[in-house]
This record gives C-alpha cells, structure tokens and sequence, in this order.
C-alpha cells in the first residue's frame, strides 16, 4: 500500500523515469499492480462522494461502480490500441500499452480525488442537485483530459525511442558492410599521350600540351544509403489521437449503462436504472434546467 501511495508521486514528479521503465521494460508488472491499487483507491473514494448526494447506500455502491467504470473501459479498448500500434510498427507490447493506459488512469483518479473536498463543499453548501452534478461531470472531464496528455507524451517517447533505435541500428550496419568489404582498387589513370610537335609556315616548331587526366574521387561516385524505415511516429500518434475519442465514447456509454452514480435526492435507491436516453442527451438537459431555475 506504501507503495501504491508513492507511485503516485513518482508519476508526477519523475514521468521520465517511468517512459524509460515503459521502454525498457523493467517490473512493468509491479508498476502497473501499484498503480491499479493506488487508482482503484482513489476513485472509490471519489465515488463514494459523489453518491453521498442520494445517501449512504448509493455512497456505497458508486464505491464500487466509479472504478468498475474506468477498469472495465480500459479492459474494452485497450486490445484496439494495441493493435493500432502492431499495424504501425510501434511494436507495443501488450504489458507497455496496459502501463501507458495504467498511467493515464492513474493520473486522472488522482487528480480526481484531488477535487474530492471542493465536491463535498459545494455538496453540503449549494444544495443543488443539477449544479452538483454538472460540476462533478466537468471534474472528471478536466482530470481526464490531464491524464490522457500523460498518455500522448508516454507514447510519443516510446516512437522517438524506436526511430532512434532504428537509426542507430542502420548506422550499425553499414559500419559493418563497410568494414567487411574489400578495399576499393586504386583507379587506372592513363598514361599521358606524348606532346605532340607540328611546325607553323615559317618553320618554327610548335609543341601541343598533353591532355589533362581528370581523376573523379570515389567519394564522389557514393550516395548516401537512404535512412532505415521505422516505425511511422506520426501516423501513430494519429491513431492514437482517435483511440483517445473512442476511449472516450466508450466510457461515457458505459458510465450512462451503469448510473446511477449520484442518484436523485428523495428517489429511493436503485442499483442499476433501465438503459435509455444517453450521456449526452442527459448533460445537455441538466443544463437547461440549470439555467432555467
């Protein structure tokens, strides 16, 4: 638990450090065990908050349901992301993408948890149910968006990694061509053709220069090898760009099958509500009726 709690500082302050871990592969699984508890935890917490607004019962079951939404959306695209990057030749372990995306459920539910207090304050002080839900809506949007720049600055230093590894690796190699080939013979130059002696019409004799022999150096006749392929950094941040949209369509349906999350002042407790509507359609009525009074 000591742990969980300290790779919690250690992505804030130290995220280079974990790109390199991510890269080199090192006790991934330990890192993404601490960071699935310290998550968990955190959105547990969070979620209990925000059920408070219905009571203690649906404080308790949005424990459970605030971090079943996030696992359980991870467990949904995280086999596209890995395959996005296969097609790309990002050559992304399973266990690197389930880290980068561990992170970036990391970071969210921290800074989630961060807002737990001002949530609370405007919970007991506002005394409005659509004002309280449309603030707790835009934490988790804002917190989300924070983690997700975690996730596009983990993946853009994984494609550098790789494209300077496929450099380096091509360099390798012609080295090694270049030192195992035969020295190049020196080039025939030939022999300079005689002067040749002709006389004008008053008889003297005129002497013509021999011609210059041009030596082309080897160097000259050489291209440069065309830099080794790797894996396309840019096309791959592009996909990742539309795997952060689908991720987050995928969650918001999945958030609107599980609510409810805050639950109704003076309804009686339901664990699940009847799929109907979506997110969207329900956000957007929130704030009419906000605004309306």
């Amino acid at each position: 638990m000591a742990n969980s709690l300290l790779v919690i500082e250690r992505l804030l302050r130290d995220r280079d450090g974990i790109w390199r871990q991510i890269i080199e592969e090192r006790d991934l699984k330990q890192l993404t065990g601490q960071m699935l508890i310290s998550s968990a935890l955190s959105l547990a917490l969070y979620g209990a908050v925000l059920g408070f607004s219905n009571g203690a019962v649906q404080a308790a079951a949005s424990f459970v349901k605030l971090p079943l939404l996030f696992l359980a959306t991870l467990a949904i695209c995280l086999p596209t992301l890995y395959l996005f990057n296969l097609v790309f030749g990002a050559k992304l372990s399973v266990l690197q993408a389930l880290t980068l995306i561990m992170v970036t459920i990391t970071v969210t539910a921290v800074l989630t948890l961060a807002f737990a207090p001002i949530s609370l304050f405007f919970l007991i002080t506002a005394q409005s149910y659509a004002f309280f839900k449309l603030l707790n809506v835009a934490i988790l949007m804002l917190t989300a968006l924070v983690g997700l720049r975690f996730l596009t600055a983990g993946m853009r230093a994984l494609n550098d990694h790789q494209e300077a590894k496929a450099l380096a690796e091509s360099r390798a190699g012609r080295a090694v061509e270049k030192a195992a080939a035969p020295a190049p013979a020196e080039p025939a130059v030939a022999p300079a053709e005689p002067a040749v002696a002709t006389a004008d019409k008053n008889g003297a004799v005129l002497t013509a220069p021999a011609p210059v022999q041009v030596q082309i150096p080897d160097f000259a006749m050489r291209s440069e090898p065309p830099r080794p392929a790797g894996a396309d950094g840019s096309a791959s941040m592009t996909l990742l760009y539309i795997w952060i949209l689908l991720f987050g369509f995928v969650g918001t349906q999945l958030a609107w099958t599980l609510r409810p999350f805050f639950g109704s002042p003076g309804k009686d407790f339901q664990l699940f509500r009847t799929i109907g509507g979506t997110f969207y359609a329900d956000v957007f009525d929130t704030i009419g009726r906000l605004l309306g009074g």
